[in-house]
This record gives structure tokens, C-alpha cells and sequence, in this order.
């Protein structure tokens, strides 16, 4: 199977579990995994920043980063597209007793002055605003990609108004590579960012949330109340860091691919997608013929497993695991696509 559901499917290479499992491992709840602790500061200087966390998954890292940030009753500004108000199961009033305040941005990405209208007065009555909250790539908005000059703006607006700013990056690499900017450059832009490993980067396990040593203290005691503290997780860690030397490098190629199937999507008569939108490796297309039960199905005849992502609308994801063979049957696959 041609597997387009997500870029949370590929399987380690051979290169990769042999590198878990030479991994020296160590009790990380005692800070004494060698290959964890040089990934944290691997990653951490990747961003200019001073220390890093790991922790099983982006939805920790990224519930963990709010904690850090509020106490409750506080609010949280955030794209109504996002991560962390979709699909991290309510954590943030759960976990930190806090509301989110969703906006109506661009395909995913707001803007400083939306941002600036939402903020909230210091009434007894209103809750405190504290922390806004981006997610850069957009998986709802499509692959979305922040520029770095918006990114500029809202991270001064949250200086002015003594706010923490917070980056969802689980799909940053793409969004790094797809617009040249560093890693460093995000890492100056937001007080804290959660990236992630089995994404787009093809590890099986694992995120890291990166910000200031005291910010990282107070999220490595979270961690632990929450049930993330590992013990020999240096074979996670091992994983990680080789795809970060060699898979990093192949992102790009999944962003060509995205854009030409969207640009065969875009020539059927059955489908409906903006191509211009593809900025990385997520494709979202509407069904206006026929109904999305019946494409799923009409793919998956075909080998082709997709996704459906609400209303009348298809997500395919690409990742390294996709060959060029892959794409071309994906192809075929659209181009002979009847509504039927």
C-alpha cells in the first residue's frame, strides 16, 4: 500500500534501528542517558536555545509548553485550524486548567493585528491572556508555512504586552526548508517551540520541547507528573538524532512531490484544490463529484491509502518513504478517477 495517510507511517530504515541498537542508554529520569542528553543539546543549539526536553509526543510537548507559560484560568490565543485546539483532546483546560481563545486566521497562520484585537483588558471579569500559540506548518491550513516576518511581528506584539509566544513545531524542518530560513531564526522568534521526530523526519517516537534552562526545569518536573519520565530511552534518542543527519536532507524532495499531485489534481474535472496553496508535503483537495467515501475507496483499490479530513475534503502526505514509482501510480490513480 502506497501509504498517503500520514508522515507518522514510515517505518526506521535498517541504517536507523542499527543505530538504536548501538544506542548507549542510561535512566534519562536520573539525566543519565547519554544519547538523550546530547540530543537535547544538539537540538537545543540547533534553535538557539538554551536547553531542551524530550518527551513522547508532540501533544506532551506542546501541552507541557502551555503549563509552563500559565496558571489556570489564563487564556490562550490560537489559531481555530490548530493542533493544539483540534486534535489534543481538550489537554490544555484538562492539564492546565486554562481556556483557549481560537481566531479565524489564513489557512492556519495569524496575523499580529488579529492577535492584537483578541488580547484581553485587565477586568475582573476577563481571563488573562498569556501565551499566544502558533503552529508552523499548518497541518490544517495545508502544510502552511509562517514567514518569518509575521512571525517577527507577533513575537513583538507578545513583547509589548508581556505575553509568551509559543511555537507547535512539529513540522518546522519543513517549514525551514521549504522557505530557507534557519532554525535559529524560529528559535529567536518564540519563547518556546515543540519540534518533532516521527514526522516528516521519519524517527518512530519522540518530540522535544526547547526554551530557557529554568522554563526546561519546570517542564522536566511536568513531564514526570504526566507520566513522560523515561528511563533507557537512549535507542529513542538514537533514532532522533539519525534522522536528523539523514533524513533531514530528503524534506525537500516530499514538497516536490506534493506539488505535483496537486497540480494533477488540480486538472480533474472531479476534484477542487488551490495548487498555489502547496507550500510543503500536505495536500488538501475537495471531492465536488461524487462523494469522499467513494475516492477513499476508488484509491485504495488502487494501493493508495488516503485520509479524509473533514467535510468533502482528502489529505495525502507525502514522506521519504514515497518513491518516485510511488507518485507516478498516485497519479494515475487521480488522472483515471471517474466520481464513480
Amino acid at each position: 500500500m502506497i501509504d498517503l495517510r500520514s508522515d507518522t507511517v514510515t517505518r526506521p530504515t535498517d541504517s536507523m534501528w542499527d543505530a538504536m541498537h548501538k544506542a548507549p542508554v542510561g535512566d534519562d529520569v536520573f539525566r543519565e542517558d547519554p544519547g538523550l542528553n546530547t540530543l537535547e543539546d544538539k537540538v537545543a543549539e540547533m534553535f538557539g536555545k538554551e536547553a531542551g526536553v524530550f518527551v513522547p509526543s508532540g501533544t506532551m510537548g506542546n501541552q507541557i509548553g502551555l503549563k509552563v507559560h500559565t496558571q489556570p484560568a489564563d487564556e490562550v490565543i490560537i489559531d481555530e485550524n490548530a493542533h493544539i485546539y483540534h486534535s489534543e483532546g481538550a489537554a490544555a483546560g484538562l492539564v492546565s486548567g486554562i481556556q483557549l481563545r481560537p481566531l479565524p486566521g489564513n489557512r492556519g497562520v495569524l496575523s499580529a493585528s488579529l492577535v492584537k484585537e483578541a488580547i484581553r483588558s485587565h477586568n475582573d471579569w476577563d481571563p488573562r491572556t498569556r501565551v499566544v500559540a502558533i503552529e508552523n506548518t499548518s497541518n490544517k491550513g495545508g502544510g502552511t508555512c509562517y514567514s518569518l516576518k509575521t512571525m517577527h511581528e507577533l513575537f513583538q506584539l507578545t513583547r509589548v504586552h508581556k505575553l509568551a509566544l509559543h511555537l507547535d513545531g512539529a513540522r518546522i524542518w519543513n517549514a525551514s526548508v521549504a522557505t530557507g530560513t534557519k532554525l535559529s531564526e524560529y528559535g529567536a522568534v518564540c519563547d518556546t517551540l515543540s519540534v518533532c521526530f516521527s514526522k516528516g523526519l521519519g524517527a518512530p517516537v519522540g518530540s522535544m520541547l526547547l526554551g530557557s534552562e529554568e522554563q526546561m526545569k519546570k517542564a522536566r518536573r511536568f513531564r514526570k507528573i504526566l507520566g513522560g519520565g523515561m528511563r533507557q530511552a537512549g535507542m529513542l534518542a538514537a533514532a532522533a538524532s539519525y534522522a536528523l543527519d539523514h533524513h533531514y536532507e530528503k524534506l525537500d524532495a516530499d514538497h516536490l512531490k506534493a506539488k505535483k499531485l496537486a497540480e494533477v489534481v488540480a486538472a480533474s474535472p472531479f476534484f477542487d484544490i488551490r495548487s498555489e496553496h502547496v507550500e510543503t508535503n500536505i495536500v488538501l483537495f475537495r471531492v465536488v463529484r461524487g462523494t469522499v467515501s467513494n475516492a477513499l475507496d476508488w484509491f485504495a483499490s488502487r494501493n493508495v491509502a488516503l485520509i479524509p479530513f473533514g467535510g468533502n475534503t482528502i489529505r495525502a502526505t507525502f514522506h521519504f518513504q514515497i518513491s518516485d514509482n510511488d507518485l507516478e501510480q498516485v497519479l494515475q490513480a487521480v488522472e483515471t478517477y471517474n466520481g464513480a
